[in-house]
């Protein structure tokens, strides 16, 4: 395969959740997201004050790796359970510095899915990794949101609105990427009209170029 890796970033209601376990799965890889390197770090027994130093940090990486699961089963987990996108969380800097490690670590490695904030930017001088977007048009990711969550639209479209502003702030703070960009992708999914399949079709398809 061409790309070896692929890096997901999506916007709250653009069907991320779907898409990346589909992806994963096309290409026989390992799903990694935020969700999983925390629960990981949790069961190698890591606990903050450790993680906040960088040496230990480097040499606890490969404890979280070990405790990520092979690809059937991170995408098993990841459809049978919670979604496996997650909104910008206020966690400490030092697990961030744990998940950005082991993001550059598993890049390395190679056949894996991330879906982590902002890893394409974390990994964009990397020529074995293809950096995906999947997006859609503000009403149709409210509309989804408000099926998902049960709430009214006028509630969805805050919800949409205040993901789109955390996204834009965590690029901000921790990139220096004052405004994201179609250009910082190679390849951009428009899901308005696409099922979760055909998108994912389409992202294994490119990675297999």
């Amino acid at each position: 395969m061409a790309y070896s890796v692929v890096c997901i970033s999506v916007t709250d209601g653009a069907g991320g959740e779907q898409i990346a376990p589909l992806v994963a799965r096309g290409l026989d890889s390992r799903l990694v997201n935020e969700q999983i390197v925390a629960k990981a770090a949790r069961q190698a027994g890591i606990d903050q004050q450790f993680v906040a130093d960088t040496e230990k940090r480097k040499s606890l990486v490969s404890r979280v790796l070990s405790a990520i699961p092979a690809s059937d089963m991170a995408v098993a987990s990841a459809l049978g359970t919670s979604p496996a996108v997650i909104e910008p969380t206020p966690a400490s800097d030092a697990l961030r510095g744990l998940i950005r490690s082991t993001i550059e670590e598993i890049a390395e490695q190679g056949e894996s899915v991330i879906v982590a904030h902002a890893a394409s930017f974390a990994l964009v001088n990397k020529p074995q990794v293809l950096r995906v977007l999947i997006t859609g048009g503000p009403e149709t990711r409210a509309k989804r949101v408000a099926e998902s969550r049960g709430c009214d639209a006028k509630e969805a479209k805050k919800l949409v609105s205040r993901g789109d502003a955390n996204r834009a702030d965590y690029i901000k703070r921790f990139y220096g990427i004052a405004a994201e960009s179609p250009s910082d992708y190679d390849l951009v999914m428009n899901t308005d009209r696409l099922s979760a399949e055909q998108a994912a079709d389409t992202i294994v398809q490119v990675a297999k170029l």
